[in-house]
């Protein structure tokens, strides 16, 4: 068992940056690669970014690459997600999801757990 909580979100402006982190306790936490997805009022879940055990591959969603980093600390068992010149189409419910696999998968269902998720807003 993997317990994820999710902090950093909250309102900001368009352009604006805000950091999101996944504390993870549980099992050991290099053993899992780490995603964190999204999900808007009406709309599916949908990926955002992806990170292996090691931290060594990162797999980003088109319409946030260049915008998004995502990384993690195995020795902290956290996960972070940097998010940079933030749209307002960006606005959603962030969750972190970790999958006991040695790749980067992009679908929801290959995570074994989750996170409660936290707000991000941002305004125009």
């Amino acid at each position: 068992q993997v317990q994820l909580v999710e902090s950093g979100g909250g309102l900001v402006q368009a352009g604006g940056s805000l950091r999101l982190s996944c504390a993870a306790s549980g099992r050991t936490f290099s053993n899992y690669a780490v995603g964190w997805f999204r999900q808007a009022p009406g709309k599916q879940r949908e990926f955002v970014a992806t990170i292996n055990w090691s931290g060594g591959v990162k797999t980003y969603a088109g319409s946030v690459k260049g915008r998004f980093t995502i990384s993690r600390d195995n020795a902290k068992n956290t996960a972070s997600l940097q998010m940079n010149s933030l749209k307002p189409e960006d606005t959603a419910v962030y969750y972190c999801a970790a999958a006991r696999q040695s790749t980067t998968p992009q679908a929801p269902a290959a995570y074994d757990y989750w996170g409660q998720g936290t707000q991000v807003t941002v305004s125009s």
